[in-house]
């Protein structure tokens, strides 16, 4: 699936992944391929991004590197899953 992350500031990350899950306000949840559509905002915490994950230089520091792929640090956001592609503007 396509994931792009939008910050007030820049485009965080866009790129192909393998699965992202996130800090929605009734829990965590995770989204895979090919997923139902959704909308959702998010609550404070991490947005965990798996797969073969290349970073832009100037990003980098804002994310954590793992061994399964990436998190980042969110205050609060929204997200939208739509053919495909999910979207999420964080704070």
């Amino acid at each position: 699936m396509y994931l792009e992350i939008v910050s007030p500031e820049a485009t965080l990350f866009s790129g192909d992944v393998t699965s992202v899950t996130v800090p929605g306000i009734n829990g965590e949840f995770q989204m895979l391929n090919n997923h139902a559509p959704i909308v959702s905002i998010l609550k404070e915490g991490h947005v965990k991004v798996e797969g073969n994950i290349q970073l832009e230089k100037e990003v980098e520091a804002k994310f954590t590197k793992s061994d399964k792929g990436v998190w980042l640090a969110i205050n609060s956001g929204t997200l939208e899953m739509k053919d495909n592609k999910l979207i999420i503007l964080a704070d």
